[in-house]
């Protein structure tokens, strides 16, 4: 996907096709960069990126990189062994000292609750350990002409009804309000379909209960 094509359609149902154009294609970018980031917020799935994340030495509190906009899993030290997810309460009540053994490497996470950049790690990282992590990537600021990672092409016209409804938020006139919540619906509805779609096709039941599963 590239965000060109994006403005291309969405001057199409803006009909702001003919000169002297509404709006700048400056403006129909900024539009379409911000209608990436809200999809991220309702949907941060759609941006999951796998990669390294280095850790704090000394400590068992990490945080995640610059770009995160939270954590999904960790899967491994980077060239060491795989990492397994454990509750952070359960493990504070059979062996509440574990904060304070010896750095090594890492064994076990633990989410934070209330922060979904931070996590807690077991034991504590010695210096120079790099994880390999699972999370939802920021999208970056995009030019008109480069592809857009991580979100599929079959999600570019959520992003093209996003972007119309951004432009026309702008606009102070009724019948503009009517079709920016028109167009707000189609892509909130969308990607609220699309979340449904995964028990079907991420689940072993495929949405079914238990007793239609033969």
């Amino acid at each position: 996907m590239i965000l060109n094509n994006v403005i291309t359609e969405v001057r199409r149902l803006l009909q702001d096709i003919n000169s002297p154009q509404r709006y700048s294609d400056v403006v129909l970018l900024g539009f379409a960069n911000q209608a990436l980031k809200r999809i991220a917020v309702l949907r941060p799935d759609l941006f999951a990126y796998i990669g390294p994340i280095s850790t704090t030495a000394g400590s068992v509190i990490q945080s995640m990189p610059s770009d995160s906009l939270r954590i999904m899993e960790i899967f491994s030290v980077q060239d060491g062994n795989g990492v397994t997810e454990v509750n952070r309460e359960a493990l504070d009540q059979t062996y509440p000292t574990w904060m304070n053994d010896d750095a090594g490497p890492c064994v076990n996470w633990m989410r934070h609750v209330r922060n979904a950049n931070k996590f807690f790690i077991y034991p504590k990282a010695p210096a120079g350990q790099i994880l390999i992590g699972e999370y939802s990537q920021t999208p970056t600021d995009y030019d008109g002409t480069t592809t857009v990672t991580l979100l599929s092409d079959g999600y570019f016209p959520v992003v093209v009804d996003a972007t119309v409804f951004l432009a026309e938020s702008v606009d102070n006139e009724h019948v503009n309000s009517q079709r920016a919540a028109l167009f707000q619906q189609s892509f909130t509805q969308a990607l609220g379909v699309s979340a449904q779609g995964r028990v079907i096709t991420d689940t072993e039941q495929a949405g079914l209960k238990p007793t239609e599963v033969v």
